[in-house]
């Protein structure tokens, strides 16, 4: 498997209850070349919070909060759905673990909330989150999945990354994350996991994923 290197995977909340989801936490955890750190969408545990938000007069910034905190909750599923999975919190973990080939599921609240510089609002969603991650970390790769269908791009060529946003796929904020970056980002379907039965190589992920083009 040609994956060495850095990559991070951000796994959509919208996943929970496909079946797609347990087949690519098990590709992942078998994918072993390289550090991998899942990063967990919101999904429900998000939905809550954005219901509660118009139940009440709570702030954008609460709500930013408890939508990260979200993101841990759905994390402690990710690893509870796989006992080869391990849990962590902060950038010291994550390098300790990085140095022998493990997959990781990153809870972000600790090092997120503790970030001043991360817009506290409901631009940032869990993809920017993972670009912020991907920048921290010098990541090689960047990986979102999502559960929305992706047939409507061509595979073989990049696309910009304002087209994403205005089509809803990626938060507005995702742009300036991934911004002069070296390493490069790309979207898959929740069913690309049939792509990388066989092992999540580079080869297979430039030929199934649909690529970000960082600059409009």
């Amino acid at each position: 498997m040609d994956n060495s290197g850095i990559w991070v995977v951000k796994i959509g909340g919208s996943l929970l209850g496909s079946p797609a989801l347990a087949h690519w936490l098990d590709i992942l955890v078998k994918a072993s070349d390289g550090p991998i750190i899942i990063v967990p969408g919101g999904g429900l545990f998000a939905d809550v919070v954005r219901d509660a938000q118009q139940l009440t007069n709570m702030s954008d910034a609460t709500a930013h909060q408890l939508a990260v905190l979200a993101m841990d909750q759905f994390g402690r599923l990710l690893a509870s759905m796989n006992a080869q999975l391990q849990t962590v919190t902060n950038q010291s973990e994550i390098l300790a673990l990085g140095r022998q080939p493990r997959t990781m599921v990153w809870l972000p609240s600790q090092m997120v909330l503790a970030e001043d510089n991360i817009a506290k609002s409901w631009q940032v969603t869990s993809d920017s989150l993972s670009a912020w991650l991907a920048n921290l970390l010098a990541a090689d790769q960047l990986i979102l999945v999502k559960s929305k269908s992706l047939l409507c791009y061509e595979k073989s060529q990049s696309i910009a990354v304002q087209q994403l946003i205005d089509d809803g796929l990626l938060d507005s904020q995702f742009m300036h994350y991934i911004a002069q970056k070296q390493y490069q980002t790309w979207l898959l379907n929740k069913a690309d996991y049939l792509a990388f039965e066989q092992g999540l190589a580079l080869s297979h992920l430039a030929h199934t994923g649909l690529q970000v083009q960082a600059i409009s």
